[in-house]
């Protein structure tokens, strides 16, 4: 039977025992008629000795060894010589005297160097070859956090009376926010699914349904226009609550963001508590800006200065189209039911809307819901829907609202943001294992890439090239 696989930063406790560990060849050094390895498991580094005096033909292989290699090694767990140990690391007091080595597999030369934070190489050249810039200690200690937070507001949410459930990834196309991305139905032939922006409709459904109290760590996707610091798809810790009001939400969520922080950045220190509510309005006049950094110093990264702006404007005009659009989305909760106010002075009108925003960036945005169908028809049309249209894009949900639907609210809080903010990171793709460039492309996978006339065939597709400019 195989000897039990012991990783790297349990081997302090085996001394004087005969272990089996696995991993990467971090570096190989050669001292005369020594050969000292270091191997890189997912829990540590340790030193591994290979000697002739022990094993000649064993120490005759360890010459091959070649950084990144992915090897086995076999052999007794000893103290350090007086002298040589590593305080600066947690093995350093021990090392491996091998006995037995198995090449898993070889490997060629990097086409960087991941014994450092990364930042300065090209980031199209890290993207590219993600699954060797993720053996970075920094990208894997960025993903171990993200774990950990993720857990920690999961067993939060579930501790104050929540139930977790997935929504559906193909879904409708709606007339809401960003692009959708489309799926065609291949077996309904001119028609298509939609990827979700974020689960809104579905989750207020489950108000409908009863379920009071519902979260997910959904997937949201957008089909939006290059942005330095955007994903086409992102995390975000989704909330939706029946039967409150709106501080009634926000002292949930600064609840949670205040003993996420303590319990896994204890560095950090909050700036203020309770968070600051300053309405959208006071933001702009005061800060210039719906995302104010309020820190005292805006180098030091272990302030969190937090708050929440509130009362934003329910419709905001586009210039460009000519037209209202809605400030958060047509669902959220005008501040007055007077759906004659709402028609003749929309921009006068304000929403149970509000953002959570630390050291200037928004973090996570919500609102109240409205269930009033009078005033929801009034806002799409305001917004330059008719009501045949809404009832086609929306009509799921507007009867669903006739069998009894309860007061309710919500937010949706950015997982990537939110961490790269605490980990001192320049942007999101640093805290997700596997981010697209800012142009959406995936330069490991080469995606978006072309598909065959057979696939395009039985989805009834067709490829219209653009035309070439004169």
């Amino acid at each position: 039977m195989k000897m039990k696989r012991t990783l790297i930063n349990e081997t302090p406790k085996y001394i004087g025992k005969k272990v089996r560990v696995c991993g990467w060849v971090n570096s190989r050094r050669d001292h005369g008629k020594i050969i000292f390895i270091d191997l890189r498991d997912r829990s540590g580094v340790l030193q591994v000795v290979f000697t002739p005096q022990l094993k000649e033909e064993l120490y005759i292989s360890a010459q091959k060894l070649r950084d990144e290699w992915v090897i086995e090694v076999v052999g007794e767990i000893k103290k350090r010589p007086e002298g040589m140990e590593n305080p600066k690391i947690p093995t350093g007091e021990v090392e491996l005297r091998a006995e037995n080595l198995v090449i898993f597999s070889r490997a060629k030369t990097l086409p960087f160097s991941i014994d450092n934070d990364g930042y300065r190489i090209a980031e199209e050249k890290r993207l590219k070859y993600r699954y060797l810039d993720l053996r970075r200690k920094r990208l894997q200690r960025n993903l171990k956090i993200r774990q950990e937070v993720i857990k920690f507001m999961r067993e939060f949410l579930q501790k104050n009376g929540f139930l977790e459930v997935e929504t559906p990834l193909l879904t409708k196309s709606t007339p809401e926010g960003a692009r959708d991305f489309l799926v065609p139905a291949r077996l309904q032939p001119g028609k298509f699914y939609a990827l979700p922006q974020s689960p809104q409709q579905y989750k207020q459904l489950l108000m409908v349904s009863g379920i009071e109290k519902y979260f997910q760590v959904a997937k949201c996707l957008r089909d939006e226009d290059p942005r330095a610091d955007r994903q086409a798809e992102h995390t975000q810790l989704d909330i939706e609550m029946s039967f409150v009001d709106q501080e009634e939400i926000l002292t949930l969520v600064e609840k949670l963001y205040i003993e996420t922080c303590q319990k896994i950045f204890p560095e950090k220190r909050i700036k203020e508590i309770p968070f600051p509510r300053i309405t959208y309005k006071e933001s702009l006049e005061k800060y210039k800006s719906d995302k104010p950094d309020l820190r005292a110093d805006k180098k030091d990264q272990n302030e969190l200065a937090f708050c929440f702006v509130t009362d934003f404007p329910m419709f905001e005009w586009s210039e460009h189209e000519k037209c209202w659009g809605a400030m958060h989305h047509p669902f959220t909760k005008p501040q007055t039911e007077d759906t004659n106010k709402i028609k003749q002075s929309p921009e006068k009108i304000l929403a149970y809307q509000y953002d959570v925003v630390l050291n200037g960036y928004e973090i996570g945005g919500g609102s109240l819901r409205t269930t009033n169908l009078d005033v929801l028809f009034t806002v799409f049309e305001v917004l330059g829907h008719k009501r045949e249209e809404i009832e086609k894009q929306f009509g799921h949900l507007l009867e669903a609202f006739q069998y009894g639907v309860p007061p309710h609210g919500g937010i949706a809080l950015g997982i990537e943001r939110f961490l790269a903010i605490l980990l001192s990171e320049p942007n999101i793709r640093e805290v997700i294992a596997f981010p697209k460039t800012g142009d959406n492309r995936d330069l490991m996978m080469e995606i978006p890439s072309e598909v065959s006339k057979e696939q395009l065939k039985e989805l009834h597709l067709k490829i219209i090239k653009p035309k070439k400019e004169k």
